[in-house]
């Protein structure tokens, strides 16, 4: 009988553990099983910015392609507000199950200087992405005896704050873009803001300002027309797109500032998914149609692993933070 209890009580251990090993085994692996069924769902897509941008083109553009890719609707969701951040932070509390994805653009970076983030920038995002890069266009009115680089620098330090430069507001990419050049260059210029790129442009258009630093898809066509001139653009070589217009970099060695989009979800998403998505938009990324629609708004479709995205990120916040701190740059 002792046996039999033994044999008995045995068996219902067994039991015990094969039952508690398999439902350890199902909660490892209902991740790992849930995205190898993703998505079952239409996935939510934030542009933390308002709708009819350059950046909300950029998103749609993705999400479309995603759409196609995935089977599933890819639903744009626009939340502005604090430079991109609250659209951001939304997408960052959302579940880390695959359906909330987030745009961000190359003011993320800027923005850990700026706003108190409810979030960490680096540890709680998961990188998928870059979508696009390109640099911003320096254009002058073209009143100002000014045909290069070398010229406006001679021209400011002439007259120290003397030159009025437009942006699209405080703090913004293209804020930081003209002081960092200005840092490098060892001149000093006048800021002036506006709320949007469109002002900016109509006031250095009108000579009320006379230098901007404007994205080449809204600044180009009034080159293009004579009523701003345009002298170099950010970036440390020399686009394809417009050969003949100089690099920053090739005066004032080590400058490099380029605009670029790319995708992020929440830290902890499932690595298939991430997988799928960065995947999917590579793909797509080489499409003859995306790079036309891309190079229509001034830049190149980028790529890359999420792991390369996650070091420029990472490596971009320190940058505009030791700019912001060096210009005493404060947000609105």
């Amino acid at each position: 009988m002792k046996c039999l209890a033994t044999s008995a009580a045995g068996t219902r251990r067994s039991a015990t553990l094969i039952a508690f090993g398999a439902a350890a085994a199902a909660v490892v692996l209902t991740p790992i099983a849930a995205a190898q069924t993703w998505p079952a769902k239409p996935v939510r897509m934030i542009i933390p910015f308002a709708p009819g941008g350059g950046s909300d083109f950029i998103g749609r553009i993705a999400a479309q392609q995603l759409t196609e890719s995935l089977g599933q609707a890819v639903v744009v969701e626009n939340r502005a507000g604090a430079g991109g951040s609250l659209g951001v932070e939304l997408g960052m509390k959302a579940p880390a199950d695959g359906y909330t994805i987030t745009l961000i653009a190359a003011s993320y970076p800027v923005n850990p200087s700026l706003y108190k983030l409810n979030f960490d920038p680096v540890k709680d995002i998961q990188p998928v992405i870059q979508l696009s890069q390109g640099p911003f266009l320096v254009a002058v009115h073209p009143s100002l005896p000014v045909k290069s680089i070398k010229d406006l620098i001679a021209l400011a330090k002439k007259s120290p704050g003397g030159l009025n430069f437009a942006t699209s507001g405080q703090g913004s990419i293209v804020h930081l873009a003209t002081e960092h050049f200005s840092s490098m260059a060892g001149i000093k210029m006048t800021h002036i803001p506006y709320k949007g790129t469109g002002p900016a442009l109509t006031d250095t258009i009108a000579g009320h300002t006379t230098v901007i630093f404007g994205s080449i898809a809204s600044t180009l066509p009034f080159v293009r027309g004579g009523k701003l001139r345009g002298i170099a653009v950010t970036s440390a070589k020399r686009i394809p797109a417009e050969p003949n217009i100089p690099a920053i970099g090739e005066t004032v060695p080590g400058y490099d500032v380029l605009n670029w989009h790319g995708i992020i979800a929440p830290r902890g998403t499932p690595r298939p998914v991430v997988e799928r998505v960065n995947a999917d938009l590579s793909k797509a990324l080489k499409n003859k149609e995306m790079v036309d629609r891309l190079q229509a708004d001034g830049v190149a479709p980028a790529g890359g692993t999420p792991e390369e995205f996650g070091v420029r990120i990472a490596r971009e916040i320190e940058l505009w933070r030791k700019i912001v701190a060096q210009a005493g740059v404060k947000a609105e």
